[in-house]
């Protein structure tokens, strides 16, 4: 109980906060793509937008580039709870973190996976539909929620490597 009670107090700071409202831009980014998405492509339709880029609407109902196929109820749930798990840690994490850049990817990877979770509960599976490809070879079909957790993690890694330390005064 201890642990909510300090927890609550952190999430009132200034910078908890303003994580937190960052989450929530980037939740609110992939979902209204997503949705955008969903109205106006079919999943027989591929849009070209560069001559490297395509729109295709893709239901992914596993993790990571189709593995772990989850597309009954048990998978489903099971994806969900530990996403949200997951989800949680990193907000600890994002929380108690004291460098800008950090408290950024975790951010990121927080807003890409509540984004992710969010279309596996309500639709069963995650909307991917940024395509792209060069000739006849094409990339594994995502999202912007994967673009947040694949820059947190970057972020983070960049963090953690090239700038742990490194701030003024140890800030």
């Amino acid at each position: 109980m201890e642990f909510l009670t300090s927890f609550k107090s952190l999430l009132k700071q200034g910078p908890a906060k303003k994580g937190l409202i960052i989450c929530f831009v980037l939740v609110f980014l992939d979902q209204f793509t997503k949705q955008t998405v969903l109205t106006q492509i079919t999943e027989t339709d591929r849009v070209p937008i560069l001559p490297i880029l395509d729109f295709v609407l893709i239901w992914n109902t596993g993790i990571s580039y189709g593995l772990f196929d989850s597309s009954g109820m048990f998978g489903r749930v099971t994806l969900s709870v530990l996403g949200l798990l997951i989800t949680l840690f990193l907000l600890v994490q994002m929380v108690r973190s004291t460098g800008k850049l950090e408290r950024l990817g975790y951010c990121l990877i927080i807003g890409g996976a509540i984004g992710n979770i969010i279309d596996r509960v309500i639709y069963g599976g995650v909307i991917d539909f940024i395509s792209f490809h060069y000739e006849n070879y094409y990339w594994y079909v995502f999202n912007l929620a994967d673009v947040w957790i694949s820059l947190g993690v970057i972020t983070i890694l960049w963090d953690s490597f090239f700038l742990s330390g490194k701030t003024p005064n140890g800030v």
